[in-house]
């Protein structure tokens, strides 16, 4: 099993963060890698970002991307947040499997990061050998994990509730855990 981390909205002093962990397994990865990576050729994109991509393209990335295999652990908390003290209040929860073979957090972290998951990792027995730092153009799973942290966060906050509602449907049939 792989796992990607991705949050979203941890910097803003209102509305919602999301912490997410999504889900894949090791044998279906290379096919979700695959396909995402067709989506996006097909959208003429380099790479998705929720952040940087107009909405009609959002829309088209999702209505492929959430038909595919993955499952989603979210935490959604109520900004402002202290985001070292949330990340570990909700890993501690939401990390629970022992057969992960490898977890990919998105962008360049701050020490204190990488330090506070490799605590959470060690206190529950797994290798910290297994955690890397990626850039989202690196990993489609990445990419996926920002979709649905930034799906979540527009969810919660109430943007674009007519636009969103049908996508966070979709994506909730994916949620295996929730925090909130």
């Amino acid at each position: 099993m792989l796992v990607f981390i991705d949050e979203s909205g941890i910097h803003k002093k209102i509305e919602h963060s999301t912490f997410v962990l999504v889900y894949i397994e090791t044998e279906n990865y290379g096919e979700i890698e695959k396909q995402i990576q067709e989506v996006e050729n097909k959208l003429k994109i380099n790479y998705f970002h929720w952040a940087k991509m107009v909405w009609k393209v959002k829309e088209k990335f999702m209505d492929a991307v959430l038909g595919l295999d993955f499952k989603a652990k979210i935490a959604v908390i109520e900004n402002p947040i202290n985001p070292a003290q949330e990340l570990e209040r909700v890993l501690t929860h939401m990390i629970v499997e022992r057969n992960i073979r490898n977890i990919y957090i998105d962008g360049k972290k701050p020490k204190w990061y990488e330090r506070r998951i490799k605590k959470i990792l060690r206190d529950k027995g797994i290798s910290v050998k297994k955690l890397r730092t990626v850039k989202s153009s690196q990993f489609p799973g990445i990419r996926l994990a920002d979709m649905v942290a930034g799906l979540s966060r527009y969810y919660f906050d109430k943007k674009n509730l007519a636009k969103i509602s049908t996508y966070y449907q979709r994506l909730q049939k994916k949620i295996i855990v929730m925090i909130e």
